[in-house]
């Protein structure tokens, strides 16, 4: 009975001597819009205010290649494999934490050899020969969590547990970004190569009218050089635009998680993806909710909050109880008999008494490592606002430098072909050609550049609201 009153002792001082509660959720930045006012310069394609993204976004792009290349990273990816590994170690950790607030049961078995001095028995000089002994049995201990600070420990694990599942999160979502955004540089590059192709195509068209010119009379030797140059300086595009098709193809290798000497990607051009018709933008109260960073800035803050609580705990006295049942004989064979049974209960208690100041020192380093995370935290968010705003009115430009673009390119075709005429009549000169082609060939290149970017930029706004979680990461 005294060993039941003992034990209940420790239930009533933790139902009323908890000193570590969880601190309460912090306030967020209260945002309704991502900018101010009449900044935003309206989209010409169609916004769905508070939609909330699909889970396989890229899809929007209707690319299949896209889709399986997608597949293959998340399936190869050693970055994605390193985060999964990295979340199933911290949600042990957690267990572990766990499982320590629980009584430690264990059973053990000793064998000795004593020898008693003859002093112990004081005057009546008498003494015992050395002997064997031999013990085995289980023993019982558990430390109360009386103050919480044990809870706290297990709440921190968790914490960082849940921050490491948001990573995972953020390591998808930049694996699948990067993917759609490496994917859409080699399809840019190898549209700016076919452009350049075309216009050496041009070129040499040209060439070859400047030439027969020349041998009928109607032009000269300096047009012909002067054409030959051209030329050499268009085809001095190429090198560049072959090396961003490499390097794009390389990096599309690696995220996909293959050696660029071992895989060959698709030959795809802009021409292969589509624009989605309507772009989903989630209010700022449900990004805060959705967004990778900011979760695991949340999930990092309530790690913080939880280490004030353990902080707190430790400056208080704890106690631990112990008991034993053991079979306690000098022969092996005596272990197994009743006669030989022995145990012990025992409490003990500690309490800091002088630590020159290192608990308290402690207690207060915890508390401004919360103020740091609180702080990082909503940066966190704020930086997501202005992610999302500065993506939004990219998105807006290029529109508008698509349709100009395009606006360009056509008069610039148009151009190129009524003076083509015009030198074959010999109602123009050379010099008139050669700038028509200059202006044609820079449109065209600038118009592919505008739509690639376009193309990005929507990729950033997927990537800036938070795309989706991993499926199936737990």
């Amino acid at each position: 009975m005294r060993a039941k009153k003992l034990l209940l002792i420790p239930a009533l001082l933790a139902s009323a001597c908890s000193v570590a509660p969880p601190i309460k959720a912090p306030s967020i930045p209260d945002a309704a819009s991502y900018a101010a006012k009449g900044e935003l310069v309206p989209l010409n394609r169609k916004i769905a205010l508070g939609k909330q993204i699909m889970s396989d976004w890229w899809t929007v792009f209707a690319s299949q290649p896209l889709n399986d290349l997608i597949r293959m990273g998340v399936r190869n990816n050693y970055d994605l494999a390193a985060a999964r590994e990295t979340l199933a170690q911290a949600e042990e950790a957690a267990n572990a934490a766990g499982g320590a607030l629980l009584p430690q049961a264990s059973i053990g078995a000793l064998a000795g050899r004593q020898k008693y001095g003859a002093a112990l028995f004081g005057p009546a000089n008498f003494s015992i020969p050395p002997f064997s002994y031999y013990e085995a049995g289980p023993s019982v201990s558990w430390t109360p969590d009386l103050l919480g600070g044990g809870h706290r420990a297990v709440e921190r694990q968790r914490a960082l547990a849940e921050y490491q599942s948001h990573q995972l999160d953020a390591a998808y979502l930049a694996l699948t970004g990067n993917i759609v955004a490496a994917t859409l540089d080699m399809a840019s590059a190898a549209e700016e190569i076919a452009m350049v192709k075309r216009i050496l195509a041009e070129d040499s068209s040209t060439l070859e009218l400047v030439k027969a010119a020349y041998e009928i009379g109607t032009g000269s030797k300096t047009d012909v050089l002067s054409e030959q140059t051209r030329l050499i300086s268009d085809r001095a595009m190429l090198p560049p635009l072959e090396e961003r098709l490499a390097v794009s193809r390389h990096a599309l290798s690696i995220l996909v998680g293959e050696a660029p000497a071992n895989w060959v990607p698709p030959d795809l051009g802009l021409k292969d993806f589509a624009l989605p018709k309507t772009l989903p933008l989630s209010l700022p109260s449900e990004l805060v909710k959705r967004r990778p960073d900011i979760l695991a800035a949340r999930a990092n803050l309530d790690a913080a909050g939880a280490a004030v609580g353990m902080a707190e705990a430790n400056l208080y006295p704890g106690i631990t109880l112990t008991a034993n049942m053991m079979q306690e004989a000098l022969t092996p064979a005596g272990i197994f008999r009743s006669v030989s049974n022995a145990w012990s209960l025992a409490a003990g208690i500690s309490a800091p008494i002088f630590d020159g100041g290192t608990l308290a020192a402690e207690k207060r380093e915890a508390v401004h490592a919360y103020r740091a995370a609180l702080a990082q935290y909503r940066q966190t968010i704020l930086a997501s606002f202005g992610e999302v705003a500065d993506t939004l009115t990219s998105l807006a430009r290029d529109e508008e430098s698509v349709a100009m673009m395009q606006h360009a390119a056509d008069a610039a075709q148009s151009s190129l072909g009524l003076i083509l005429e015009s030198y074959r009549a010999g109602a123009s000169g050379l010099l008139q050609v050669q700038d028509a082609q200059r202006v044609w060939a820079s449109a065209q290149l600038d118009l592919v550049r505008a739509r690639h970017q376009r193309y990005r930029d929507c990729v950033r706004l997927f990537v800036a609201l938070g795309g989706s979680p991993l499926p199936g990461k737990t």
